[in-house]
């Protein structure tokens, strides 16, 4: 630790407990704190936190609004879909239900603006208020005027918009113009902190120099290739009880016994990292309904309907303005059988990927993590890849689980997908 933070407008204990809560990150808390003031002084009007995944930016934030107890609302842009949301958690979190209640059905920035300063007139604060926008990269999706506006919106109250960001302000500011922000960089943690941070979640069942020598292991391995704290936390989590095993045998200081059990393990480990693979075991057993990727499901999903839905049928369940098409109009002889008696189709990756985008809640790029995920599909016997090895520009799979798994995996992204099989129409 570089030392407790210091600032005459807050109490010591308080900082001390912010200090213990934030290892390798007092330069940037002490800077934000100084920025932000005494809690009755008016703070900077927006200040922009930029840095890689993982660096700590909410992290910090958060600690310090809460051990300091300063009047603050947390926004996920994820979650806050339109600017509607927005608004109403802003205005529920500092005013309450009344003041949120007073929005119209579809509120414009005007109609929020007016609310808020009607009720900071009436509900005057003695501390500044700060609003805590977090991916605030997707704001650039939103209206054009609404993220001008949160940056000048100190013009109506003590209030500060900070906003977390994983890109810089230069691919953030808008064509139009605004006020600028303040901006303040969080850096990527450096090999030692992250062998601080990661050591100081040890086992208690083993000391703690062996401990940091199994993460200076793992760190020698990984960290050219990810410096994520929670992906190598995760790691760190995974591989643990491998690298114990020689302990058993009471070979605990014979590092380079514990080395040579453990590499293999993690060079393995090192061909999934970020996918965060798990056996076909657990997988029967309900542990991937929790432990695949977000996406990953909704690639199961679509991988589902696109084995056990006729092709000519992705017109009525995906696309929109289709009009009105009867099931006895697509009808033929052999179709009287259930699709789901006569097995999984193979089906190209186009139309899976078709049948993704349309099922997916949110804007996805065709990134490569989205067709490494497939690779991991594949890799766990999800999917079936059914065509030959020299077909690399239109691959053919199968879906490979059964009804009850996908309805299962479903549930769990809120997706009904009963609604989208032709068997159940």
């Amino acid at each position: 630790m570089e030392g407790l933070l210091e600032h005459p407008g807050y109490d010591g204990e308080k900082l001390r407990r912010v200090s213990e809560q934030l290892p390798c990150r007092e330069v940037q808390a002490g800077m934000l704190l100084s920025l932000m003031g005494e809690p009755q002084q008016y703070c900077y009007p927006s200040l922009f936190i930029y840095g890689h995944r993982a660096s700590g930016k909410s992290h910090v934030v958060n600690v310090l609004m809460k051990e300091l107890e300063l009047p603050h609302v947390t926004v996920s842009c994820v979650e806050c879909v339109s600017s509607a949301l927005l608004f109403e958690q802003v205005l529920l979190s500092f005013f309450g239900c009344d003041a949120a209640s007073l929005l119209p059905r579809s509120p414009s920035l005007s109609d929020f603006v007016r609310i808020y300063k009607q009720r900071t007139s009436e509900f005057p604060s003695k501390q500044t208020r700060y609003i805590v926008m977090e991916q605030a990269e997707l704001l650039r999706d939103a209206s054009v005027n609404l993220l001008p506006a949160l940056l000048r919106l100190q013009e109506l109250d003590n209030v500060s918009v900070i906003l977390l960001s994983e890109i810089v302000w230069d691919k953030f500011r808008p064509n139009t113009g605004c006020f600028e922000p303040l901006l303040l960089h969080f850096p990527d943690y450096s090999k030692a902190e992250l062998l601080q941070i990661l050591s100081a979640g040890r086992n208690p069942s083993y000391s703690a120099e062996f401990y940091s020598s199994y993460i200076n292991i793992l760190l020698g391995v990984f960290y050219t290739v990810c410096r994520d704290l929670r992906e190598l936390q995760h790691l760190a989590a995974l591989n643990f009880s491998k690298f114990c095993e020689p302990v058993a045998e009471g070979k605990e200081t014979e590092t380079h016994k514990l080395w040579k059990n453990i590499e293999p393990h993690l060079k393995k480990a090192m061909q999934t990292v970020y996918l965060r693979e798990v056996s076909r075991s657990e997988l029967s057993s309900g542990f991937a309904l929790h432990v695949l990727p977000y996406y990953s499901k909704f690639l199961l999903i679509a991988a589902y309907l696109a084995s056990y839905n006729p092709a000519r049928t992705d017109k009525r369940f995906f696309v929109k303005h289709h009009g009105k098409i009867k099931k006895t109009n697509f009808l033929k002889k052999n179709e009287k059988t259930s699709n789901h008696l006569l097995g999984p189709k193979p089906f190209p990756l186009d139309r899976l990927l078709a049948i993704f985008y349309s099922v997916v809640d949110s804007r996805v790029a065709p990134t490569a993590s989205i067709f490494s995920q497939i690779s991991s599909l594949v890799t766990l016997q999800l999917l079936t890849l059914v065509s030959h090895d020299d077909q690399l520009d239109s691959p053919k799979y199968k879906c490979a689980v059964s009804l009850d798994f996908i309805s299962a995996i479903s549930r769990t992204v809120n997706f009904d997908i009963v609604k989208y099989l032709y068997d159940f129409l």
